[in-house]
């Protein structure tokens, strides 16, 4: 297959929070232009068009719920074979993206909400290795990137990167009402808080040690950090797999539905 998408424009199907998040990055970065096509008639922002235009697309990006992909794309079926078209949509597998779309160029990717500031990350999986370099160009606009051997994995991923985001919000969230349970107002509680998760994970991105060793270089034998990481860590890490395992189950089951 060849290695770049064919000359057209660049169309997004959905223009929510994922999409539009997305859409703001790529501009910023030159790819396009850019039609955006909306089932909630969401305005197209500053630098796209709204509409599909007379000419057949080049690039789809493929944002909506998917509870409604079929109806949203079955207009597209006779004016994509040969676009490289890319599926945002948890549950969704490319064998029913390529039936729906025949001739299509199919990647699948699940990228996270810190992409609407370049922090993302995006797990990608496509059997076609030029469609692979035109969607990895496109979302390193938005962070890193992250290829999947293996298609079947990505309703872990899913539950892993793509929901991830709001379960460290959840982190902080609970961690600030711990400090008011200790005595914090609400304001000191949450600054301590946010402030602490965002930090950490600033030093866990820029020290290449691994996270176990992260953790122990702030535990002191006997230390308050101990005492308290006595009480978290036993109940975290299985907490933490039921909590995958069932995001994941609900990415697989959205592609029935």
């Amino acid at each position: 297959m060849r290695n770049e998408a064919r000359p057209g424009t660049h169309w997004l199907l959905g223009c929510g929070n994922m999409g539009g998040a997305l859409l703001g990055r790529w501009i910023a970065a030159g790819t396009g232009p850019w039609r955006v096509i909306d089932p909630a008639k969401a305005d197209a922002p500053d630098g796209a068009v709204r509409g599909a235009g007379d000419d057949d697309p080049a690039v789809v990006v493929l944002a909506v719920k998917p509870q409604v992909w079929r109806e949203v794309v079955a207009p597209l079926a006779g004016r994509v074979a040969g676009a490289v078209v890319i599926s945002v949509m948890a549950g969704v597998t490319a064998a029913a993206l390529a039936e729906a779309l025949p001739g299509a160029r199919i990647v699948r990717a699940m990228p996270n909400t810190p992409a609407a500031i370049g922090q993302g990350v995006t797990g990608l999986w496509s059997a076609d290795a030029g469609a692979r370099d035109v969607a990895g160009a496109l979302f390193e606009a938005a962070g890193a990137v992250v290829w999947l051997e293996d298609e079947a994995d990505f309703d872990a991923l899913t539950g892993v990167s793509g929901s991830g985001p709001a379960y460290v919000f959840g982190f902080i969230e609970a961690l600030a009402a711990a400090g008011c349970a200790a005595g914090l107002s609400d304001d000191v509680a949450m600054a301590l808080a946010r402030g602490t998760v965002t930090g950490a994970a600033a030093l866990a991105a820029n020290d290449p040690a691994a996270a176990d060793e992260l953790r122990r270089r702030v535990t002191s034998p006997g230390g308050t950090t101990a005492a308290g990481l006595a009480v978290l860590m036993p109940g975290l890490g299985p907490l933490l797999v039921d909590t995958v395992a069932a995001a994941a189950a609900r990415s697989k089951s959205l592609g029935g539905e």
